[in-house]
C-alpha cells in the first residue's frame, strides 16, 4: 500500500499497478512490432523478387519470337519452303 498521502490509497496502488503493468508489457510488444516489421519487409522482397522473375519471363518470351520471327524470314517462308521470294 502506498504512503499516507492526501490521495486516496487505493487510487495509488491502481495508478502504480498500471504504470507497472505497462512497464512489463512494453519488451513484449516492442518484439512483436519488430517482428511484424520484419516479416513486412520479407514479404517486399518476395514481391520484388516475384515481379523481378515474371520481368525477366517477359523478356524471354520476346527474344523467343524474335528468334523464330528472323529463322521463318531467313528461311523463305516457313516449313518446307526453301523457295525464292523474289518469285
Amino acid at each position: 500500500m502506498a504512503d499516507n498521502t492526501p490521495v486516496n490509497s487505493q487510487i495509488t496502488d491502481a495508478v502504480t499497478q498500471t504504470n507497472v503493468k505497462v512497464l512489463g508489457e512494453a519488451p513484449a510488444q516492442a518484439m512483436g512490432l519488430v517482428y511484424q516489421t520484419m516479416a513486412h519487409s520479407i514479404s517486399l522482397s518476395m514481391q520484388n523478387a516475384m515481379q523481378t522473375q515474371g520481368g525477366l519471363q517477359q523478356i524471354g518470351n520476346a527474344v523467343t519470337s524474335s528468334a523464330c520471327k528472323m529463322i521463318l524470314d531467313t528461311s523463305g517462308g516457313g516449313m518446307g519452303g526453301g523457295g525464292n521470294k523474289n518469285q
